[in-house]
């Protein structure tokens, strides 16, 4: 309709707004604010799209285009914009003076001018680098808005076609396209877009962003961070992205192998130290496996007259540091800068007056381990076996049940199987978490406001309220039960993430946040949480409590988020499936039929069993088989006794979960 109206050039002076514009009436459209981006632009590029105007007491009405009337009386008052002035004529099309179509006109253009398509968008940013050899820089100036929003597009636009094409024909959704974008390169994209794809399964956001980490590290993780200098020193490939905290060090065997490496320094440097018998290093201190170490501490000795004279001196300087601090005064800075100093006498003078027994020196070591974005060192451990051999030492944690140790015959768990077993339970948690969002969000609260206003230690170590999510490491990953994954990646895709758009600003991402509803957000905490969850078998009540009760709340029974499969049951020796058989689950004349068996086969028996129950089952063989799991994966939540299997199961506190 607009291209049969006349042309003509009309001087930005002589253009006023016309009273039938749809958006006259909508002040907040004109706002400097609202159109810098399309002042950036005009200035640039210049006057894309004639304006509309109809003649008006001698003037020209901007019919249609308020905004860019707007943008170009913004350059005429600009005097650091050359070229704009008064006089400065721009491309319009003339209306007829008797036209009676005029709102509709103006309206027609503003709900035509939809926004463009997002995948385009993208597209056309990376066109903009790649063809036309613009940077992200000239690009953020040309739209007027930041170089960090630029990358952020450039980085979509620049996923694989493939994945690309996907989105555009809606096989996956917007969201699903982006998250390919977690890895820079395209050919990992791709492989790892055909590998989730080949099963014809409908492909999540969460299912992508879980493959593409076991690709490699991002340098922005802490761990990426530390080890960076030397991985590229020693090879390792390294994708580069557009935003440097995006890109990845694709070789995560090698990441783990430099950290366990600088781990293992730290270990041994401090075991020289303090003296200690041995030193060893693990990515992650799991507190529940460690659970059944020992810990020795150094006891009061009598320092040598050298010695004395260094501990009055540091009585005398903290004595004088007291007062200083006392000073109301005192900048926070300084007040800090003694406070840091007031620790390390304090810390100084202890190891004067404290020393380890040489008993316990030959027994006891130190674990490095990666905490807290750190290197982080637990002295005194005393190994199991140690600790029950030497009961009753100095400073050491004996065996305090005196129980004793687990008979040779039965099941015992490798230390690789019990550490994925326990990644296993974590995962299922999480997903109970994610499924009971009111629970898991008064739980994140209570430890947040507990570990800030109360003293004392922290509620507990199970979360970590950091905004980081927890690494799942599995030797096994593409063979575990998907329940829990599945669980989870349904609880993603029902949250609300309008507000989460990498192209607005911080503050106008926060703004759309708050404006959710309540439970909108609690979905958001609860998913965020159970993230954080940590590789663990079950709580001890005396140890935490807290987390122990939670569990019991949210996962009466682990196996409504996990079944045990072939993956799990490849792992077990012969002789425990037949025991798990015969004695666990009252299948005894089907324990004794399968001892001829290959292992393959009893596997496979096992893996269909747990799949689907037999229809020939007694209600108390059904029972124990849904039931069934490693006791020291149970929550209390379900007693073993409700299954009403044959032969006793194993409780959390037996022999089989001790020696795990």
């Amino acid at each position: 309709m607009t291209t049969s109206f006349a042309p003509l050039t009309v001087a930005i002076g002589d253009l006023i707004a016309h009273p039938a514009n749809v958006r006259s009436n909508s002040p907040e459209t004109y706002d400097p604010e609202n159109i810098a981006h399309l002042k950036a632009s005009i200035a640039v590029l210049g006057l894309l799209q004639p304006l509309l105007v109809q003649k008006l007491d001698g003037k020209y009405a901007v019919l249609a285009g308020g905004r860019r009337h707007a943008a170009l009386k913004e350059l005429v008052a600009d005097k650091a914009a050359k070229g704009f002035t008064a006089k400065t004529k721009v491309e319009c099309r003339l209306v007829p003076e008797d036209c009676d179509v005029t709102t509709a006109l103006s309206l027609a253009e503003n709900i035509t001018q939809a926004p463009m398509n997002a995948i385009d968008e993208f597209e056309a940013f990376a066109r903009m680098m790649e063809i036309d050899g613009q940077t992200p820089e000239t690009i953020a100036k040309t739209f007027g808005t930041t170089v960090s929003a630029v990358k952020g597009r450039l980085r979509y636009g620049l996923i694989h076609p493939d994945i690309r094409a996907a989105a555009r024909a809606k096989v996956i959704t917007l969201d699903t396209m982006k998250a390919f974008a977690e890895h820079p390169s395209q050919e990992v994209q791709r492989e790892v877009f055909e590998a989730l794809t080949k099963e014809d399964s409908y492909l999540q956001a969460y299912t992508v962003r879980q493959a593409l980490k076991s690709r490699g590290v991002q340098v922005s993780d802490d761990i990426g961070a530390f080890v960076r200098a030397d991985y590229e020193a020693r090879g390792g490939a390294v994708a580069a992205d557009l935003l440097e905290e995006h890109s990845v060090l694709e070789d995560a065997a090698l990441v783990e192998t430099i950290l366990l490496e600088k781990l293992g320094v730290a270990a041994e440097e401090a075991r020289i130290k303090l003296g200690f018998a041995w030193a060893d290093a693990m990515v992650r201190y799991d507190y529940a496996t460690m659970a059944d170490y020992g810990r020795v501490y150094p006891g009061p000795i009598e320092p040598d007259e050298a010695a004395q004279k260094r501990v009055d001196e540091i009585t005398a300087e903290l004595e004088k540091l007291q007062l200083e601090m006392e000073d109301e005064g005192l900048e926070d800075d300084a007040y800090n800068a003694l406070y840091d100093r007031v620790d390390a006498l304090e810390e100084e003078a202890r190891d004067l007056q404290e020393a380890y027994s040489a008993e316990d020196l030959a027994r006891s070591g130190v674990i490095a381990s990666w905490q807290g974005g750190q290197i982080t060192l637990h002295v005194g451990l005393v190994r199991p076996e140690d600790t029950v051999k030497e009961a009753g030492s100095r400073g050491s944690s004996a065996n305090p049940t005196e129980e004793e140790a687990p008979d040779p015959g039965e099941i015992t768990y490798p230390a690789s199987l019990a550490e994925d077993l326990k990644t296993e339970r974590a995962m299922a948690l999480g997903a109970a978490m994610a499924l009971h969002p009111e629970a898991t969000l008064d739980l994140t609260l209570f430890k947040l406001v507990s570990d800030v206003l109360a003293s004392g230690m922290s509620v507990t170590q199970a979360i970590k309220i950091d905004a980081r999510k927890e690494y799942r490491s599995h030797a096994k990953m593409d063979e575990i039960d998907e329940t829990s994954l599945e669980q989870v990646a349904a609880a993603h895709d029902a949250l609300d993430l309008s507000w989460l758009d990498d192209s607005r600003s911080p503050a106008d991402q926060f703004a759309a946040f708050r404006a959710l509803e309540a439970g909108e957000k609690a979905k958001l905490v609860a998913y965020a949480t159970a993230s954080t969850t940590q590789s663990c078998f079950a709580r001890d009540r005396q140890r935490d409590s807290l987390m122990h009760d939670f569990e019991i709340e949210i996962m009466p029974d682990i196996r409504a988020h996990w079944t045990p499969n072939a993956a799990l049951f490849n792992r077990f020796k012969k002789a425990w499936l037949l025991k798990i058989l015969g004695e666990d689950l009252g299948l005894a004349q089907e324990a004794v039929t399968l001892a001829s068996s290959s292992k393959k086969e009893i596997v496979a028996f096992c893996d269909k069993l747990f799949a689907e129950p037999f229809a020939t089952l007694t209600d108390a063989q059904r029972a124990a088989v849904a039931a069934w799991c490693p006791p020291m994966m149970q929550t209390a939540g379900l007693a073993f006794d409700e299954a009403e299997p044959t032969a006793e199961t194993p409780q959390p506190d037996s022999e089989v979960a001790q020696a795990a």
